[in-house]
C-alpha cells in the first residue's frame, strides 16, 4: 500500500522589503512521502519569496511536466516557472519555452548545479535565475517544522529573517550565477 501525502499548514507574515510585498498568507502544502522536509521548505519560502498575484503552489513532483510553483496571468497563461531543488537539464529546457521566466531554488549544492547546467543546451539559459538557500539553515528549520507552523518571514537586502515564537532564525538567499 502506497504513502499518502502529507498535509501541513503555514500561517506566514511576510514582510519583502526588497519587492514591496507585506501579506499574511495560509498554505496548505501537501508533502510527498519521498519528498524531504529541507526541500518542502523550500517550495514554502520560494512561494513566499516570489508571492504575487497568480501564484500557485502545483502538484509538483506528482505532476512531472508540471513546475513546483507557477504564476499564471487572469487567462491562464503560465508567466513564470518556479523549480526546487536540483531539476535535470531537459525540464528547464521545456520551461524556458513555456514561461517568460524562469527560476530554480536549491537547498542542494548551488555550485555544482550551476556547473552543470552551465554546460547544457537550455532555451534561454542566461535568463534561468538560480538561487541558493543555506542547507543548515533549511535543516535547523526543518528540526523545529510542526504539521502546523505559524512563523514571521522578513526579507532585506537577500537576508532572511524567520522568527519562530520567540527564536528567530537567519539566513541569506543568493543568486548563483550559471558557468
Amino acid at each position: 500500500m502506497a504513502l499518502g501525502d502529507t498535509i501541513y499548514v503555514f500561517d506566514i507574515e511576510l514582510a519583502n522589503s526588497d519587492r514591496n510585498v507585506y501579506e499574511s498568507l495560509s498554505l496548505r502544502v501537501a508533502r510527498h512521502p519521498s519528498e524531504t522536509a529541507e526541500r518542502m521548505l523550500t517550495r514554502v519560502l520560494a512561494y513566499c519569496l516570489e508571492y504575487t498575484e497568480g501564484i500557485a503552489l502545483t502538484n509538483g513532483i506528482s505532476e512531472p511536466d508540471e513546475p513546483a510553483i507557477a504564476i499564471r496571468d487572469l487567462t491562464g497563461a503560465l508567466l513564470v516557472w518556479i523549480d526546487v531543488g536540483a531539476p535535470e537539464p531537459p525540464r528547464l529546457h521545456r520551461a524556458s519555452k513555456a514561461a517568460r521566466r524562469v527560476a530554480v531554488y536549491t537547498h542542494k549544492d548551488a555550485a555544482h548545479l550551476a556547473a552543470r547546467l552551465g554546460g547544457e543546451k537550455i532555451h534561454r539559459i542566461d535568463a534561468l535565475e538560480l538561487y541558493a538557500l543555506d542547507f543548515e539553515w533549511l535543516s535547523n528549520l526543518a528540526e523545529r517544522l510542526q504539521r502546523r507552523t505559524a512563523f514571521t518571514l522578513t526579507l532585506s537586502e537577500q537576508h532572511l529573517y524567520l522568527s519562530l515564537g520567540e527564536e528567530t532564525l537567519s539566513g541569506i538567499i543568493r543568486r548563483i550565477p550559471l558557468s
